[in-house]
């Protein structure tokens, strides 16, 4: 499991890269947006890659990986609304918004340390399409609870969704680089 760990940082480090990147680019204009409105742009990611391993023609030069780590990203900026909020206006700089994200980062990765161990690394043995189907899986779930106002009888809340599919998108990206 050493191994997965140092893969999940690694990758984990690459997203992160990204996220400040776009945070000087544009600073976190992100924290007006609603869930359901990340979900949907996470759903649209999701729908790409789905499309990009269904489809022999290729349109936009962004292959799946590009993907994977906006899914990462943006479930990381939804756990920050949940436990923030929405706002107005911008409200967080860059520090601010990379702590809240390595925050959220640490509490997916024990999340998935612990899964990992129990499934004995099963996720090895998927395909990059089951991952794909999976978080399609996930996003439902998570509109399904949105449109009952947060309220499950049994289930997990959102945030485990977001953070499955934070995981989900990891563990295909190693596989993708290996």
């Amino acid at each position: 499991m050493q191994d997965t760990s140092k893969q999940y940082t690694a990758v984990i480090e690459t997203c992160k890269s990204l996220f400040k990147k776009k945070m000087a680019d544009y600073g976190s204009a992100w924290r007006i947006l609603r869930l359901p409105s990340l979900t949907d742009q996470i759903f649209i990611k999701a729908q790409r890659i789905r499309g990009l391993q269904e489809n022999k023609e290729q349109r936009v030069d962004e292959g799946q990986e590009s993907e994977f780590i906006g899914i990462i990203n943006y479930c990381i900026m939804a756990l920050i609304q949940l436990e923030k909020g929405v706002v107005e206006q911008p409200d967080l700089n860059t520090e601010e918004a990379v702590a809240l994200y390595e925050k959220h980062v640490a509490i997916t990765k024990e999340l998935m340390e612990n899964k990992n161990h129990d499934y004995g690394e099963a996720w090895r043995d998927m395909r990059v399409s089951s991952l794909t189907d999976l978080i399609l899986q996930k996003l439902l779930r998570v509109k399904q609870i949105e449109d009952n106002a947060g309220k499950t009888l049994v289930s997990e809340g959102i945030d485990a969704n977001y953070q499955d599919m934070i995981n989900y998108s990891v563990f295909a990206l190693i596989h993708l680089g290996e």
